[in-house]
């Protein structure tokens, strides 16, 4: 089955977030069983220069893909088009809901009948969850209605990777919406029963001291203004806070800089700038927390990260992490909830070094725990086939 997928992002990218990690295990897990040509965006995340040893719009191998790395003037209709129609696939796979280049547009193309009428699976990578949509609601709302007046995204398959993405989809789509729960998949490795995670040297935590580490896109959905604002409620010990990712957006980047310097004293903040995927691990093992209180995940990569890391985690529950309390790893608490973000985060600072090396402990075995679902590649799997026997159902139906 030849799968002709659509992403903005991919190797050798590693600062446009979760769907280069979905994608990438995807293909390496299914890359055997599946013909996978990528399309993508010839740079990485706030590049101006396309990728060294990569020519734009000339296919190469990746691992077990064949990607096209094109720049943003070529992915017009018409080019669109043809490379639809050159790569005979069987399924298009689009990841984003929203994105104007890689879904919409093959949407459009696809409604007007000027691609064929191909078998489509769309994930929309969280775009559709509560918070998501807050954020420049009236634009989204807007689309979401004409689209759905249209049957924009009528016969397509949906790919949710969790029941809370599942349940935001048919939502706005109704229950006769054809879904399949496809859970993220993790690297290869770490389904093998010897796979250990990431060496690190991880320094003792200190008795009234804490350090967090924030990781994520500097964007508004990931709020690190709230992440501050919550800092900055009276606790009471020394906090050092590590901003990790790149500048989305530099006006509220700006915000976060004017709150930053609002901070009570005993809470010190740096902004260490991007970080390459390959160095993520040690910098996450440089903290006790990882704290990302973001307005909506569909799964988190970073999440499942700072827990081999050996990082408590405290996060929003907006996000398929709801049991890091139960399992004595952290916490997924509701915004609408500050103090129990602040009874965790002062409950962090006091905790002392053999109590939290008991508690990193269960994160690194936790996190390797829920990475080795066995029913996680199964239901991949089943996407495709799915995708490809509904669409002969439809055609037969008319």
């Amino acid at each position: 089955m030849k799968v002709l997928t659509f992403v903005n992002y991919y190797l050798p990218g590693s600062r446009g977030g979760g769907p280069i990690r979905s994608i990438a295990n995807l293909v390496a897990h299914l890359g055997g069983e599946l013909d996978f040509t990528i399309v993508t965006t010839d740079r990485d995340f706030l590049d101006s220069q396309s990728y060294s040893g990569v020519i734009p719009g000339q296919p190469q191998q990746v691992g077990k893909a064949n990607v096209l790395y094109m720049p943003d003037k070529s992915m017009r209709p018409w080019h669109i088009r043809r490379l639809v129609a050159s790569t005979s696939c069987d399924v298009l796979y689009l990841n984003s809901f929203f994105h104007p280049r890689y879904s919409v547009q093959v949407l459009l193309l696809r409604y007007f009948g000027l691609i064929p009428n191909i078998p489509l699976v769309l994930a929309p990578r969280g775009e559709l969850s509560r918070g998501a949509l807050a954020l420049k609601k009236l634009k989204k709302r807007l689309y979401i209605v004409l689209a759905d007046a249209m049957g924009l995204y009528k016969n397509v398959v949906w790919q949710a990777s969790s029941i809370h993405e599942e349940r935001e989809i048919r939502e706005i789509f109704g229950s006769r919406s054809t879904i399949i729960r496809a859970p993220v998949l993790v690297v290869p490795d770490m389904l093998n029963p010897d796979f250990t995670a990431p060496a690190t040297e991880r320094t003792p935590k200190i008795k009234g001291q804490l350090r967090v580490a924030f990781l994520s896109r500097i964007a508004r959905k990931k709020n690190l203004d709230g992440a501050l604002r919550l800092l900055g409620q009276g606790l009471r010990g020394d906090v050092e806070l590590t901003i990790y990712g790149g500048i989305d957006d530099p006006a509220y980047w700006a915000g976060c800089q004017r709150l930053i310097q609002s901070l009570p004293d005993n809470i010190r903040t740096r902004y260490a700038g991007p970080v390459d995927h390959a160095d993520v691990a040690q910098e996450l093992s440089r903290n006790d927390l990882f704290f990302l209180p973001t307005f909506g995940e569909n799964f988190g990569h970073v999440v499942v990260e700072a827990l081999l890391a050996g990082c408590m985690t405290l996060i929003s529950d907006r996000t398929p992490w709801l049991k890091l309390q139960e399992e004595g790893v952290g916490w997924a608490l509701p915004l609408e909830h500050p103090k129990r973000y602040f009874e965790a985060l002062q409950q962090m600072i006091d905790m002392g070094p053999d109590e939290f090396a008991r508690h990193s402990e269960r994160a690194v075995s936790f996190g390797l725990t829920v990475s080795r679902d066995p029913e996680t590649r199964r239901k991949n799997q089943e996407l495709f086939r799915v995708a490809a026997g509904f669409q002969r159902r439809e055609l037969q139906h008319r």
